[in-house]
This record gives structure tokens, sequence and C-alpha cells, in this order.
């Protein structure tokens, strides 16, 4: 039986939440907020197709998937853009198909939907093209929702996977599975030394997650969204149950570990997450806007503030540059979205 926070007594909540005029609830221990409005946002690229996932090479050039189109590109700071491949083996389909990204010196790592399952495939970058391939991971769960597909390498130097549950709740609680998960491991696809249960799962009991960022003190923080009720951002510890299906929100269940904040569904969706400037900055779908959420040297999260709410409609990708800028994807071409003049663009903009 799911529970919900909002079941709790009223006295229980005053203590344990403080609702926000931003939409966030939070600790009332993190008294934190934003100080420093981000500057205004420029266009980089304009004209993509969803773009998924941005990560830089060591140069500070992107490389910028494109979800339903399967290509990868190679974007410059000053607004080049060049197609490196088109991913053949993807196969894009509602949730799915080219996703996440990541760079390790001369290695690119990529997320993609296939004809029957979701992978994570090696590359090597040579004279402007994707050589040597390799797959490090096979048989992730694929399915048309809630896919995952976030790749990101954490300060530890291991590479990190969401996986989504592809509307199959009960994955999500399975260890075996890799569905509902994060994944930590080497560059040859092995579970990373330490790995709580041994295997590649890392955290479990997600719904879908397509947010990672760390704090500089390394603390991993995650985006998930919710069903109907909350979205969230959790801290994640190794080998911690987050609760999906059986917890949305809060549920203050000794078993599972409560988020650092929520939202209604209807104000976030979030998606990409990056962490610059003493706040994480989390791209909104269904909310339509990029939320800076400041965080405390605990790691707790402070109020959330929505920023440029309704401006540049879906954002879905939100990455840190190598130049301390902010990369913002909008995602208007996915079906859901109402494309506008420019659609889709890549955005950077100063964190403060």
């Amino acid at each position: 039986m799911r529970r919900l926070w909002t079941i709790m007594l009223p006295v229980v909540l005053t203590a344990l939440t403080a609702c926000t005029a931003s939409g966030g609830e939070v600790s009332p221990t993190a008294t934190l907020t934003a100080e420093a409005a981000p500057g205004e946002p420029k266009d980089v690229a304009t004209g993509l197709a969803v773009p998924w996932g941005v990560a830089f090479l060591p140069g500070g050039d992107a490389l910028v998937t494109e979800r339903d189109t399967a290509r990868l590109l190679r974007v410059t700071p000053a607004g080049q853009v060049t197609e490196l491949a088109t991913i053949k083996e993807a196969r894009p389909d509602g949730e799915g198909g080219l996703l996440g990204v990541a760079v390790k010196d001369d290695q690119v790592f990529l997320y993609y939907t296939a004809e029957n399952d979701n992978r994570i495939v090696r590359y090597r970058l040579t004279g402007g093209t994707l050589a040597d391939e390799r797959i490090l991971v096979r048989d992730i769960p694929k399915g048309g929702i809630h896919n995952g597909g976030r790749l990101a390498f954490g300060p530890d130097g291991f590479l990190y996977a969401t996986t989504g549950e592809v509307g199959d709740r009960s994955l999500a609680q399975q260890r075996d599975s890799l569905g509902g998960k994060i994944l930590r491991m080497t560059t040859d696809g092995a579970p990373a030394p330490g790995n709580p249960f041994g295997t590649l799962v890392y955290s479990y009991g997600h719904r879908n997650v397509q947010g990672l960022a760390w704090d500089p003190s390394g603390r991993l923080y995650a985006s998930e969204f919710g069903a109907n009720t909350y979205d969230e951002v959790n801290l994640i510890k190794p080998g911690g149950n987050y609760g999906w299906p059986e917890v949305e929100g809060r549920g203050d269940d000794p078993r599972y570990i409560n988020p650092i904040l929520t939202w209604p569904t209807s104000e976030a969706s979030p998606s990409g997450m990056a962490y610059a400037g003493g706040s994480l900055w989390v791209g909104a779908l269904r909310g339509e806007r990029l939320w800076q959420i400041p965080l405390g040297a605990d790691g707790s999260a402070g109020t959330p503030v929505a920023r440029f709410t309704d401006r540049y409609g879906r954002l879905r990708a939100v990455a840190a540059a190598p130049d301390g800028s902010l990369w913002v994807g909008t995602s208007n071409k996915d079906g859901r979205g109402s494309p506008r003049p420019g659609d889709d663009r890549l955005l950077t903009l100063a964190p403060s």
C-alpha cells in the first residue's frame, strides 16, 4: 500500500516540513535562500530536436545527444554545430532513444534504447569520429516510458547511470533487476569497487531518475519523477532504498529514505540537474522553469526558487560547463511541448 506524507497528522507535518511560496517542501532547518539571480540566458544553438544529454570535452566543446534523431552533436561555445554520428542501433520511441552522454578523456559513453533493451556503450573519439564501440551494459529494461538514461562521472572516477522502471513498478524494489536504479561502474562496465551489493546497483527504489549532480563535498543528488503527486530531489546513499512504488514523496518509513525536497508534479517533472555556485539547478519539463535549490553545508536543501518560468517552455538538459556557466536545453519538440521559433535550443547562463 502506497504511503504519502499527506496522510500524517497536521501537527507532524508542521514539525517535519515547511511549505514554501516557491512550491517546494523542505526541512525547516534548511533556511538558506538563493541570494543572487542567475545571469540572462543566451542562445548557444537553435534548431535542435530534443537535446537530451550534454557532456563537455576537455577543450570546452560539448557533446549533445538528440533523443529522437539519435544524432550525437558537437557544439562549440561559439555555437558551431557538427554532427559526429548517428547511432544506428538506437530505436527512438516514446521516452526512449539516444539519451545520456558522458566523457572521460578520449572516451565517450552513451546510453540508448536499442531494439530490445537499454544499453550503455563506450566509444573512442578520434579524428572527429567515434570508433572502437564496446557495449558495457545491456539488458537494462526498455519501455515506452521511464527509461532513465542519465550518465555522469562522479568525483570518485566511476561512471553512474540512471535507469527507470519502464512502467513496471515492481522492478524498482527488485535488487536483481537493473530497472529503477542508480548504477555505478568502472569504465569497462564492471561493478565499481565498494558497491553495496557487489553488483552494478548503487541505490534502488527509484521510479525514473533523470538528473545526477555532486556538490563540492562529493555528495550525490538525484532528481526523480513522481507519479501524480510529488516529484523529488534525493540525497543518494550507497545501498539506499528510495521507496518507489511504496512511497511517493515523504513516507517517514524507516525502510525508505525520504527526499530532501519535493514539488507538486505540476511544478516540476524534474529532469537534468547540475551543481554550480552553491545551488542545484534542475530543469523542469511540465513545470517549464529552471529550479535553483541552494544547499547547506550539510547537504540540506534550502528554499527552491523558480527561474524563467514559462519563458522557454519545457527544460530538460542542464549541465555545468568547464568555464563555470550552465548550459540548459529545451525539450519542446518531444511531443508534449509547444515548439517556439528556434526550438529546440541550447542556452547558456551564468549561475549568479
